[in-house]
């Protein structure tokens, strides 16, 4: 989940509701620029965070009973080991594009963990041989990875709220090309990309978030129930050229 305090109580967003804003960040890239394996890589970005902890117990609470922000959660092999396998049922480039996010995310804790090495090594050994088996280079699959990189970094910017105010430039990611994006927020409430990525002028992306009041929680059903009964706010952006 992504978890913000609020005059009114928690925010929350699902990571998969981030996933499906990370796609539609994506979907109006310049045709001339997508990776390979269009709507696969796209399907990846829905997915690229799939196969979360149920609500059982307390996976999604802190030691005090509060909701439990993503970026407080330890790492999962568990996790992994799901997502991969979901995305896998659909293709083997989904796989690949989701298999590359978690070593991404987690080569930098090797050694630490002798069940997260043995999932490493075994995604670099996927990864070879499903590029292997679409006849693709690694700079080519890393091309598209790049892609699914910068589409979950924008997305989460915009989830987290951190898009500075009074014009301010913010870095998003390096682009698929190795190029800096930035975003930045005009008066009128419109956000500006420098470059400009995708094919139209302008377009309107959106997630939805719920609104709890309440604090604490004694398991993970109780907040499961409460997420259930929360009012729903979706929260819209217009990016213009």
């Amino acid at each position: 989940m992504i978890v913000k305090l609020a005059s009114t109580g928690w925010e929350i967003i699902h990571q998969p509701a981030h996933g499906l804003l990370a796609f539609q960040l994506g979907q109006q890239w310049k045709a001339a620029k997508r990776p390979l394996h269009w709507p696969e890589t796209l399907i990846a970005l829905t997915e690229h965070d799939d196969g979360q902890e149920p609500y059982e117990g307390r996976n999604h609470l802190t030691p005090l009973g509060a909701p439990l922000n993503f970026q407080e959660l330890s790492y999962s092999v568990e996790q992994m080991r799901n997502m991969v396998s979901i995305a896998l049922q659909k293709s083997r480039w989904n796989a690949l594009m989701v298999s590359m996010h978690s070593t991404f995310l987690y080569e930098e804790k090797r050694d630490t963990d002798p069940a997260l090495d043995e999932f490493l090594d075994q995604q670099k050994q996927n990864q070879q041989s499903w590029r292997r088996q679409y006849g693709v280079t690694k700079a080519e699959a890393t091309y598209a990875y790049d892609f699914v990189q910068w589409c979950d970094a924008f997305s989460l910017i915009l989830c987290l709220d951190q898009v500075p105010p009074e014009g301010r430039r913010l870095e998003i990611s390096k682009g698929p090309d190795g190029t800096p994006y930035y975003v930045f927020q005009r008066p009128d409430g419109t956000l500006g990309l420098d470059p400009w990525p995708y094919d139209p002028v302008q377009l309107t992306v959106s997630i939805e978030q719920s609104t709890v009041p309440q604090l604490v929680f004694a398991d993970d059903r109780e907040l499961y129930n409460a997420l259930q009964q929360a009012p729903i706010e979706t929260k819209t952006w217009t990016l213009k050229q």
